[in-house]
């Protein structure tokens, strides 16, 4: 039986990720998505020694409906971007498998043309159930890549929900994408995108297509100009599959970036996005606190039955398990 691979250090981690290593910046990213607490102190260090290191690069996030082309969308972006010199991160956030807790959806498959230029690094990562389909360790990941070199980040979601406010509150810029013809445009978009986002792209505009894209682009702008009072937000019409329109479409992210950097909106942002990350940081650990121990999971199992029984109000419930997790050192 072959034996088991030494885990690499954190030093060989370090200068593995600093010189481009695609392998160790994998073995990285997998130590930091690991849930068992033996990696967490080798995770926390890793991410300290390369956050002088990140920070650098533009980051993107991209959300959309089903079936508006998301994949297509990201390979048309990525290969333009490698091919003017560009080293492209996606992290495509797949949903999880109920059994075994992978990826089920396989980006690299979905993306074969970009996956196999040495410029670009692509990580599906499983959503593990976490709210919004954005993984748990997007953030950490994010870091990590840009340690390695890569200057634009696409973050790419599971898909419309709470995942608009999750991938916003870590990315530079927020695109969602939209499939034009599918029933009503306006329908299935929820308000809270339209307040989020940067720039809209109604894709597949191509062959009959195209006519129906420039009704939604229209209807889509009219919609957005009610509820946000200014035609800041773009709206643009593309085809993926032609690559018609996407180079525009990342130039317009690039222009309301630059806008941002100038202004220090974008280094205010990013400040406030380290303070949303630190308090997700402890509401996982208060959530890991709560299961460590057999008397806390008691606590917890006892408070739940009282809450649902109707024997014990929440709030008095609550102030029990608050407590208990204080006491529980």
């Amino acid at each position: 039986m072959a034996s088991r691979r030494p885990e690499p250090d954190c030093d060989a981690l370090v200068e593995g990720i600093t010189r481009g290593d695609r392998a160790i910046l994998g073995r990285a990213i997998t130590l930091v998505e690991s849930g068992k607490a033996e990696h967490e102190a080798r995770a926390r260090e890793l991410i300290n020694r390369v956050l002088p290191m990140s920070g650098g690069a533009m980051r993107i996030g991209i959300s959309g409906v089903p079936g508006s082309g998301k994949s297509t969308f990201i390979e048309a972006l990525g290969c333009r971007l490698t091919e003017a010199g560009h080293r492209i991160a996606v992290l495509a956030v797949d949903p999880s498998s109920g059994i075994s807790g992978g990826s089920i959806l396989g980006d690299k498959t979905r993306m074969p043309r970009l996956a196999s230029t040495d410029s670009a690094f692509i990580r599906p990562s499983p959503s593990a159930g976490t709210l919004g389909g954005v993984a748990r360790k997007t953030r950490e990941t994010m870091l990590l890549c840009e340690a390695a070199g890569y200057d634009i980040v696409l973050v790419e979601t599971v898909g419309v929900g709470q995942s608009e406010t999750e991938v916003a509150g870590m990315v530079d810029v927020f695109l969602a994408l939209f499939l034009a013809g599918a029933g009503d445009e306006l329908q299935g978009i929820k308000r809270g995108l339209l307040e989020l986002v940067d720039l809209i792209a109604v894709n597949k505009a191509d062959g009959r297509g195209v006519e129906r894209a420039q009704r939604a682009v229209v209807e889509i702008g009219g919609a957005l100009r009610i509820l946000r009072g200014s035609d800041e937000v773009p709206v643009l019409a593309c085809s993926a599959t032609r690559d018609e329109g996407v180079g525009e479409i990342f130039d317009r992210l690039a222009e309301i970036r630059a806008a941002r950097l100038e202004s220090g909106e974008l280094e205010s942002r990013r400040r406030d996005q380290d303070v949303a990350w630190m308090w997700a940081l402890v509401r996982a650990q208060v959530d890991r606190r709560l299961g460590s121990t057999e008397e806390l999971r008691t606590v917890v199992e006892s408070e739940q039955k009282k809450v649902r029984e109707g024997r014990k109000s929440v709030m008095e419930a609550a102030q029990t398990i608050f407590e208990a997790l204080l006491g529980g050192d």
